[in-house]
This record gives structure tokens, C-alpha cells and sequence, in this order.
């Protein structure tokens, strides 16, 4: 005889490992993830931006806000490789979609940061798609975990 609280379970583990794999398998890789992205100069975006250029994301990368009197390079250091202050972020070599989501979040207010917020918040989608471009192509060999710095 069938244990009748023993099939219930079982079903109901089944439905969830078919609902889960179904859920991660939808025959898309993670945007910024594959090797085809990074080397086509990361003209795809799961932010929804349009596509960075790398030349325009250096240029950028150097020109002081308006708010803050600083660039990118003043803090995160040359090509993002060294930054000024152990808790900033090295940003050479992130994936692109990271970086876009970050600053699309400091610029509308969804992610908070004294000096990023401030930064951000004049960055049209193609200056944010720019420097995620350039800062995504950097030599990412010096990227550190910043998790428990504090």
C-alpha cells in the first residue's frame, strides 16, 4: 500500500525541481557573462542601453562632474585599476552590465552613495553604456573582493 503522505511530498518536490529548472533554463546565458560579449567590445545589455563604446567610455571616464569636481579616474584611479580609498571599487575589468546597472541605479536614486549619487544622476543611458564599455574591457587581473572590508 502507498503511504498517501509519502506520495504528497514526493509530488510536491517534483513540481518544485521541474518549476526551478524551468524557471533557470531559459536558454539565455547571463548578459555581460560570455566570452562572444566581452570580445565583441560588450554591445549587449541586459540594462537596456543601447550599445558603449569603448574610445568614448575612456574619454569620459576622465571629465570632472559637475557636482563633484571629480572623475572617474580621480577615485577609481587609471583604467579603474586603483582606487584612492581601500573601500572604492576596482572597475577595470567588470562585467559591463554591472557596472550600467550600478551607475543607472546611483543615477535614479535606487542605490545610495555620497559621492556616486551625485556623480551619476547627469549620466545619459549613452554615458553610462560608454564607460561600462570601457571599464568592462580594462585588464581585470588586480579585482579584488571587497566583501567584509569594513
Amino acid at each position: 500500500m502507498t503511504n498517501p503522505s509519502f506520495f504528497k511530498s514526493g509530488l510536491a518536490i517534483a513540481l518544485f525541481s521541474v518549476l526551478t529548472l524551468a524557471a533557470c533554463s531559459q536558454g539565455e546565458a547571463p548578459a555581460g557573462h560570455s566570452s562572444a560579449d566581452r570580445d565583441a567590445g560588450h554591445t549587449s545589455s541586459s540594462s537596456g542601453l543601447p550599445a558603449g563604446h569603448i574610445a568614448a567610455g575612456e574619454k569620459l571616464a576622465s571629465v570632472k562632474g559637475k557636482a563633484t569636481g571629480q572623475s572617474c579616474v580621480d577615485c577609481h584611479g587609471d583604467e579603474g585599476n586603483a582606487p584612492i580609498d581601500p573601500t572604492y571599487p576596482k572597475l577595470a575589468g567588470q562585467y559591463h552590465d554591472y557596472i550600467a546597472h550600478s551607475l543607472q541605479m546611483y543615477r535614479d536614486g535606487d542605490r545610495e552613495h555620497a559621492l556616486m549619487s551625485s556623480q551619476a544622476k547627469d549620466l545619459n543611458d549613452q554615458q553610462i553604456a560608454d564607460l561600462a564599455a570601457y571599464f568592462g574591457s580594462r585588464e581585470k587581473s588586480q579585482l579584488r573582493d571587497l566583501h567584509g572590508i569594513h
